[in-house]
């Protein structure tokens, strides 16, 4: 069996959550991969970027992760772009998420249309391949975000979106996984990025 690890980041901006999903690819085999929620983390309100991009470095370098491959996958939309800047020494895959028909790539940039995202983890989640693990705090939350994300249809053009249903519900945790399953399954796989060495944080499993 192969394992790598994927950690899909949203970031958020000052009204919403930057929430972070490191999914464990399993492979055996000629089988379909499975993906199991192995760390889901939503960041409090106000916490500045730099801290949160020195949390995400932390965790991207714990020994448990650096000994298979690992890849960041970040939100560039809006406010990623600065962050993502700070987080280069994780040689992070960066996403546009926008409301086109196309995937697009510059190098390790991607502009990806959000049905793409979203269509992938919902058909994960059919074929019982996204596993998420009841003893994670936040998993009702995120199965809570799964049911209250809708696909709206724009009346005037026919174009598709998707959104929380209400206003009030967040899709953080839901975009999330969703950067992850979308480059488990879709995205070209760069070559192995160079390990870093970070003081290690308190284990993120326990």
């Amino acid at each position: 069996m192969t394992i790598s690890y994927i950690l899909g980041l949203d970031l958020g901006q000052s009204h919403d959550y930057t929430a972070l999903v490191i999914l464990e690819k399993r492979l055996n085999g000629s089988s379909l991969p499975e993906y199991h929620a192995r760390h889901i983390e939503r960041y409090h309100l106000g916490t500045p970027y730099p801290v949160m991009v020195e949390q995400v470095c932390r965790t991207y370098g714990h020994p448990l992760l650096r000994t298979s491959e690992r890849t960041l996958v970040v939100d560039y939309t809006g406010a990623g772009r600065p962050v993502a800047d700070m987080l280069k020494p994780c040689g992070p895959i960066t996403v546009s998420i926008h409301g086109g028909d196309t995937v697009h790539r510059t190098g390790r940039h991607y502009r990806v249309p959000k049905r793409d995202l979203v269509s992938v983890a919902q058909v994960l989640l059919q074929q019982r391949r996204l596993k998420l693990a009841e003893a994670l705090s936040l998993t009702t939350v995120l199965e809570q975000e799964l049911l209250a994300f809708r696909m709206k249809i724009d009346p005037l053009t026919a174009h598709d979106s998707y959104a929380a249903w209400r206003e009030r519900d967040h899709d953080d945790l839901v975009l999330a996984t969703a950067l992850a399953c979308w480059w488990g399954e879709k995205g070209s796989k760069p070559g192995r990025v160079a390990l870093i060495d970070l003081p290690s944080p308190r284990p993120w499993w326990v």
